[in-house]
This record gives structure tokens, sequence and C-alpha cells, in this order.
């Protein structure tokens, strides 16, 4: 018998630990986009924004300059560059060379910052990482400083001089070679650039911003006294609105549920022809993924149109309104202003804050009812817009319902079906358990979201063959509740008669939970890899966690729900920075979804708006689930767990 090769040792020595930028430039696509230079150039301008939201800028300039480099400068305060008292370092190399370093992080009164594009702390450092040179001129309290790095070190450490009689000013100026290695293409997108430098302008009313081209000598510069409107109406195509509603709000110090300052400013334009145009933005930074703050445009929009068209009599018998058949033909732009944001990810596309859903939703329902009231006849012709959109809406799920109406196979008993029959709305739960599963379909939403209870955990089907695979019940009634037959990665699996457009796995937040949610996708993997290559596969997180706060002043109690112990810590943080007393908090675990309420379940784990649902990727995991559930692969999983065990927090 042939003898298997030895692997490599692995001993104290394997161990490599990341320093400084070294993550960054490992791994650049977990902190930036890599396809050009854009963002690591937008992380640039957002500081300056953030200066001018602060109050503290006037002009934001940037020059592109012909030998590649990109120049960002501002009037504002000017990054600060006196040794840091703990660190003992000069601040202004701090900010640009430790990935957690700056100053956004304290929201408390007296901060440099009350509202900034986030808190992730790893921004402009993330720009010196991935460049060849970076500079750094700070003009502040009559002094010039300046400092230079190269591939993310000081190259040219901290100099300092008395500001002449023509440099008096107020400022810093950023010019940074990005290094062409770390991206597809060195080039700056020009259009992208543009609409992101004039968004600034607009969401900064009386701010200048502008852009110069070195190599062509030609300048653009734009500052709008009321942007919103003017920039929606002229991004629009020539189709008439039907309507046009802007507004904005902010909390007053003592509002319950906000914080001071916290609010949104939108502009919405309902029209019945052409694509819509969305835009949406917290403390300026854009967020093309969208997130719970378009989810509060949305919930408040529809809100007052219900509530319209409700009061009105409006709405034809046998027609029920959705939200989307309000939005559906509304074009926006949105600049949300929230204190504390949490973004998905590091390039802070979508936010993810909970709380934004409520915030704008509470400004915008109240402005958009009253403003209905004050325009009947106006809001009667939005009204009959948002019916016909739902009427078409139901005429396309009949359609459906016709064309797969004979030859399905029965469906299992203990599926708990929606209403609606369009795979492009309908989701389909996969719960643990039958207690799990009763608060499911007691919490879920009938008209699009239905729940299969799984009993116990599901068989490892890794070595089943395709077909023995229906001898298990379980496995039997998930296929005939999807409505798609087993198949391999290389067959033309047909996808036609597939009931729901999202497949989501539905378990506890415990090991358990864990382990169910392996062996489901392992399923998958193995014999329906076309719905996870296709994007129809999910993973519901539901919460570990609940913390329960008191009231404090006019503030209500809080109830806040948390993924991990990570997300609990940071919790307490942010109630301690709040002034909330130590220890006068609850902390409840949640050992099963079956101890979760059905209002609980929806609140964090079903309603779309606030939960968290990640798609399973069609990444080549053939090789990892082999070792994992393959019935002679003991010792590739003993490897596994020499290599990773370290990295486990064992659930005891």
């Amino acid at each position: 018998m042939a003898s298997r090769r030895p692997s490599a040792v692995y001993s104290e020595s394997s161990i490599r630990v990341l320093k400084g930028l070294e993550p960054v430039r490992q791994r650049p696509g977990m902190y930036t986009r890599t396809d050009n230079p854009l963002h690591i150039v937008q992380e640039v301008i957002d500081n300056s924004a953030d200066e001018a939201l602060a109050g503290h800028c006037q002009h934001i300039d940037l020059t592109l300059h012909t030998d590649g480099s990109v120049s960002v400068e501002d009037d504002g305060r000017g990054i600060p560059f006196g040794l840091h008292p703990e660190e003992n370092a000069p601040v202004v190399e701090l900010v640009f060379t430790r990935l957690h370093a700056g100053g956004k992080f304290d929201k408390l009164a007296g901060g440099a910052y009350s509202f900034s594009g986030g808190l992730h702390g790893v921004g402009v450092s993330v720009t010196n990482a991935l460049s060849r040179r970076l500079e750094v001129t700070v003009w502040r309290d009559g002094q010039v400083a300046t400092i230079a790095f190269a591939d993310g070190e000081v190259a040219q450490p901290l100099a300092l001089r008395k500001a002449s009689r023509d440099d008096k000013k107020h400022g810093t100026r950023v010019r940074v070679w990005p290094d062409a290695s770390y991206f597809d293409s060195p080039q700056l997108p020009q259009a992208e650039l543009v609409h992101l430098l004039r968004s600034k302008a607009v969401l900064l009313p009386g701010v200048e911003v502008s852009l110069t081209v070195e190599k062509t000598g030609d300048t653009q510069r734009w500052r709008y006294a009321q942007g919103l409107r003017d920039y929606l109406l002229a991004a629009l195509p020539a189709e008439p609105c039907i309507e046009l509603f802007e507004g904005e709000h902010y909390a007053a110090a003592g509002d319950d549920g906000a914080a001071e300052g916290e609010g949104a400013a939108w502009c919405v334009a309902f029209t019945e022809d052409g694509a819509p145009l969305r835009e949406s933005y917290v403390n300026l930074i854009p967020t093309p993924a969208g997130g719970t703050h378009e989810a509060g445009l949305r919930d408040g929009l529809f809100q007052a149109v219900k509530g319209f068209v409700e009061l009105h009599g409006l709405l034809p018998k046998g027609v029920k309104l959705l939200p989307d058949d309000v939005f559906a033909r509304a074009s926006f732009v949105l600049s949300a202003r929230v204190l504390d944001p949490q973004f998905q990810g590091q390039i802070k596309e979508k936010l993810n804050s909970r709380d934004a859903l409520r915030l704008v939703s509470n400004c915008v329902r109240p402005a958009f009812e009253l403003w209905l009231n004050q325009h009947v006849e106006q809001g009667k012709k939005l009204a009959e817009l948002v019916i016909r959109q739902a009427q078409s809406r139901l005429r396309a799920a009949q359609k459906v319902e016709k064309k797969k109406g004979s030859g399905v196979a029965v469906l299992p008993g203990k599926l708990t079906d929606c209403e609606s029959r369009d795979p492009a709305r309908t989701e389909l739960f996969l719960v643990e358990g039958d207690s799990a599963g009763g608060s499911a379909k007691m919490g879920r939403d009938k008209e699009f979201q239905a729940v299969l209870p799984l009993r116990g955990k599901v068989l490892n089907v890794w070595e089943v063959e395709r077909d023995r695979l229906f001898a298990n019940t379980e496995i039997h009634d998930i296929a005939v509740a999807i409505g798609v037959d087993p198949h391999g990665a290389d067959d033309d699996a047909d996808l036609s008669g597939l009931r729901y457009g999202k497949i989501c796995i539905l378990s506890d937040a415990d090991v358990d939970g864990a382990h169910i949610q392996v062996l489901l996708l392992t399923l998958f993997y193995r014999h329906f890899p076309q719905l996870i290559a296709r994007g129809h596969v999910f993973i519901a997180r539901p919460p570990l966690y609940r913390i329960d706060a008191p009231a404090r002043g006019k503030k209500p109690a809080q109830k806040i729900y948390v993924l991990d112990d990570f997300e609990r810590d940071a919790a307490l943080d942010k109630l301690r920075k709040d002034g909330v007393r130590e220890g006068s908090w609850q902390i409840s675990r949640f050992k099963g979804l079956g101890e979760m309420s059905a209002e609980q379940l929806w609140d964090t784990t079903l309603n779309p708006d606030t939960r968290r649902l990640y798609r399973v990727q069609p990444d080549d995991a053939q090789t990892v689930f082999h070792q994992l559930m393959g019935k002679g692969e003991a010792q590739a999983r003993r490897s596994l767990m020499e290599e990773y065990g370290d990295q486990v927090e064992a659930d005891i």
C-alpha cells in the first residue's frame, strides 16, 4: 500500500501575525473595491465631507494630476499633528498608518464629529496601504505640517514650519498615488467620480466642490443652495412626474427614540414610465445597495398612501396594497443622518442599522400624510397609479398560477404555504423543530412567506445516491415543497417549477443550529447545486442575545437584539457611552428559536427590512464538504481541526 506524503510541519512558527497595514495589502478585497482606485480616493473625499457636515468646511477641491496622482484639499480644521497622549506618535501619522484610529468614535458631547460616515476606523489607512506614495499637508494653528508615506510606511517624518503671511489658512491636502498592482484597472472612472463629487455638493448645501484635470486645464464646480429637488428633476427622463414630494426633518433635543440632529432629507418623484432613479446616502456616504434607511422611506410612503386610500374609500374590492406597489414607480434622493451608522462590509454600500428604519419612517410618514391631505386631487392621482400597479401584480400572479396549476405533486402536510405564487417575491423558511416552526408560522407575512418545519437533523446526503434521496421523508418534503428535482452540478436543471425565489435555512444560533445548517447546505451543494448557482439559497441569522435596557429620562426602554458575543459587547459599550448605569440592563440568551415569540422572530429574523439574510455563494466548496461529510475522511477532518481549531469558540 502506497504511503501518503506527510503534510508540512505545523508548529508555533507556522502562525503568522500580520501587523500594521499588512492585512490590507494581503487581502485588499476585504477592505475596498479592487476594480479601480475610486473607493480609496472616496475615503479621502469623505473625510473632507465629514468636516463640511460638522460645519467647518466650505470648499472641497479634487485635482487629477498628470502623473496619475489625485489630490483632495479642504478648508476644514486640519488633521491634528501633535503627539497622541497614549501612543506618543503624531496624530496625523496614526490616522494614516493604524487601521482603527480616527476622530469619529467619540459620539458624546464634545466629540470632534457628531455625524460621520461610519465607525470602522479603516478609511484613509486603507488608502495609504494601497498607494505607492501618499503625501499630507496640514494648515493649522498658524503652522504648516507635512508628512509622506510610501507603501503604507512613513517615508518622510512629520515636519513643521511656521506659516508664511501668504500661507495663513486652515485645512488639509492629501495627495495619493494609487498602486496599480492592487487594482484591475488603474484608471478612475470619470463619470462615477463626477457623480460622486456632484452628489457631495447636492447633499452639502452651500459647500463648493470642484474637479480639476491638470492635463486639459478644465475645472468643474458645483454649489447648490437647495439641491435635492433640482438634482432629482435634472436626472429624471423627460416624462412628467405625477407628483413630487420633498421635505426634511431632524430630531430636536429630548425627542423620543432619536438623538438630537438625527433624521433625513428627501425628494421623491412618482412617474408612470421609465426606469426609476434611486440614490441614498448616510452621513453623505453613498449607499448603492440601499439598506434600512431606504426601507424606512418605503415604509413611510406606504403607510401614508395606504391611510389616504382607506380614508377616501379608493381601494377596489379584492385588491390589497403592498409596499412595492407604492415604491415601484418612485424615484428618490434620500439623505439620512444617523448618529452611529452600522454598515454591511468595509466599503459601506448598505446600511444595516435597524433603528434607521423607524427613524426615517417617522420622519417621512407624518410629512407625507399632511401633504396628501392638503393636496387631495394630487393624492388621488397618485392613488390611481398605485392601485394600477397592484392590479398589474395580481394579474401576473394569476398567470403564474394557471401555468403551474396541473400536474404538481401533493405538497407536504406540514408545509404552511404563502398566498403569492410569484417566485420573484416568495420565500420558504426551512425551520429547525416544530416549536420554532409554530413561532415562524405566527410571525411570518403569509402573503409571501412559507414555513416548512424539519423534525430533528436532516440526513447527511453527501454519499447518498440520488435515487435513494426520497427514502428520507424530510428530504422528500423539501424537494416537493421547492418544486425542483435533485440534479448534479453539470446537469441542465429544470427550475421552471421553482415555487420560491428564496429558500432560507433558519436554525438556532448555537452549535446544534450550525450543524443543521451544514447538513442542509450539504443537501443543496450536492443535489441542488443550480439553486445555489442562481442565488436562491440563503441563511437567516437569528439573534443569540436580547439586551433589555431601562428607560432613562425621556428615552424609553430598549430591547436590543445581537447575533453573537462580539455584537453583545459592542452594544453594551454603546449603552455605557449613552449614560446607562452599569448592570442596570438584563441580558437574555435564546436557547433556541422556539423561545422567541412570533413578534420577536418577525422583528429580528423574518422582516425583510430588518433581518440579516446571507446568500449562499456558489464557491467551489466540493473539497471542504467532502472533508467534512465524507465517510472515509477522518484524517482530513483531523487536519482541519488542527489548522483551524484555535479559531473556534466553544458553546458549552
